[in-house]
């Protein structure tokens, strides 16, 4: 019997709309969550909002802040380094290890993920390409066969979308071909089975965006 799957929930929805919001730079720092206003503007009640508005402030993308209560928590230089450190910590051994396991099937994914976010790149669509290469990273990380590792990286993501939003779309408007130089040398590196290779673009690549980061963050 095929099994159902339950539908989201009214606060899912909101919070993947509000989420969106936020990652896309709709909402830049330090905007005002509005539990009345937004409720009106998504066309739910109060209730669903303000539920989603406490998950944005458990995942890090909101904050309260005396008398003015919600706000899209900002993006800081300190917080970012903290983040990134922690990333390459996970993901350059992600990567190690996916490589050295990787299968057929799995490498074909990749490079259906790869052709995907080139795609994007092309229609400038910058949570598109974050979607794509995230996705491709998974197919990699899947194969490392540690799904806690994958499945910690996944909300590390989450929790550094906002900063991931700001250096793609910097590199997006000066030179689109740049964002896929890493991805497309690591397939390369996947498809030769170099495991050493994957783990050091990994670690080039979460250096480098760190930088391009910084400097946008610094330019604001």
């Amino acid at each position: 019997m095929k099994r159902v799957e339950p539908a989201p929930s009214m606060a899912d929805r909101v919070y993947a709309v509000l989420h969106e919001a936020i990652t896309s730079g709709q909402f830049p720092a330090g905007h005002r969550l509005r539990i009345r206003d937004l409720a009106a503007e998504v066309g739910t009640s109060e209730m669903p909002v303000r539920e989603a508005i406490r998950r944005l402030e458990e995942a890090g993308f909101a904050e309260r802040v005396p008398h003015k209560g919600a706000v899209v928590k900002g993006l800081q230089l300190t917080e970012l380094a903290h983040v990134y450190d922690v990333r390459r910590l996970l993901e350059v051994e992600a990567a190690r290890t996916g490589a050295r396991r990787m299968g057929a099937e799995q490498l074909g994914r990749m490079r259906e993920e790869l052709r995907e976010l080139r795609r994007a790149v092309d229609e400038r669509d910058v949570s598109g390409y974050l979607d794509r290469d995230e996705a491709l990273l998974s197919v990699l990380y899947e194969a490392s066969g540690n799904p806690v590792l994958l499945s910690t990286i996944s909300t590390m993501w989450q929790h550094c979308r906002a900063y991931k939003t700001v250096g793609a779309r910097a590199s997006i408007d000066q030179a689109g071909d740049a964002l896929w130089y890493y991805q497309e040398r690591l397939v390369g590196a996947v498809e030769a089975r170099d495991a050493q290779a994957a783990a050091a673009l990994t670690e080039e690549s979460l250096v480098k965006a760190t930088d391009r980061i910084r400097e946008q963050l610094r330019a604001l």
